[in-house]
């Protein structure tokens, strides 16, 4: 980081604190305690202590790897609360609206939680067949459209480190249940930058996910698409896939707005 990009420091230890967690948002992998002193450009020992601090308070947590620091679950409950009840949800919430009225389907604003996928919100179909999500529910990674979207587009370190933790369950007889299965699905995701999921959550339903990027080019979120596969078949859902990146672009718009 050159001089020019660090922050400069003229306030106490709220202060830093607050550029330290930004610090941590602002990266799509953990961050250890000399890449934090040298990015706040402030002594190891002062960060060490503002991270112990917020260790204690839940703000933030060590990774995988305990070397580096990630957002904890306090922090993460104040980013999903800013994303749902902020001054733009509403607005979210419209992008969301108006794309399940041109497609006709449910469709689902989701972020990466952890080990898990997050529903921040969600827009039913008018349809009788439903599957009951609600917002703030989490679902795995593994088998769900928007999970491999996150798994594709978080780094290959992030990747690797996830992976070796994660549980591979079965949901239904189409989940991926081996880490090469779900690897070629997932480098398949990178290639054609959206994700599928053809019943390997839930039996009888087609998912589409798309990356919703920030400003920054970073992933941070995804729009899904869930249809019944007795009502749309595979090819029928792949023709709303350009809705589903017009809306994904509008909502980046929103996360840096």
């Amino acid at each position: 980081m050159s001089d020019s990009e660090k922050p400069k420091h003229s306030g106490g230890s709220a202060e830093r604190s607050l550029q330290l967690l930004q610090c941590l948002t602002r990266s799509s992998r953990g961050v250890s305690l000399a890449e934090l002193a040298d990015r706040l450009d402030i002594p190891k020992a002062t960060v060490h202590r503002l991270c112990a601090r917020l260790i204690d308070l839940d703000f933030i947590v060590r990774d995988i790897d305990e070397r580096f620091y990630k957002a904890g679950p306090a922090l993460q409950r104040l980013a999903y609360d800013t994303l749902t009840h902020g001054p733009l949800s509403r607005l979210r919430h419209m992008v969301l609206s108006e794309l399940v009225h041109e497609i006709g389907e449910t469709c689902n604003f989701t972020a990466l939680d952890g080990a898990s996928v997050l529903y921040l919100d969600r827009v039913e179909a008018p349809r009788l067949w439903r599957i009951h999500l609600d917002v703030g529910a989490h679902v795995p990674l593994h088998c769900t459209a928007s999970g491999k979207v996150f798994l594709a587009f978080m780094s290959s370190t992030n990747r690797s480190l996830l992976l070796n933790q994660l549980p591979l369950n079965p949901q239904t007889p189409h989940s991926l249940t081996t880490r090469r299965a779900l690897l070629a699905s997932i480098e398949q995701t990178q290639e054609r930058g959206f994700a599928l999921d053809s019943e390997e959550f839930i039996i009888g339903l087609i998912a589409i996910a798309v990356p919703v990027y920030d400003s920054e080019g970073l992933v941070r979120a995804a729009i899904a698409m869930h249809c019944p596969k007795s009502h749309v078949s595979a090819a029928q859902a792949l023709e709303k896939l350009p809705a589903l990146v017009s809306s994904a672009e509008r909502m980046g718009e929103l996360l840096h707005e």
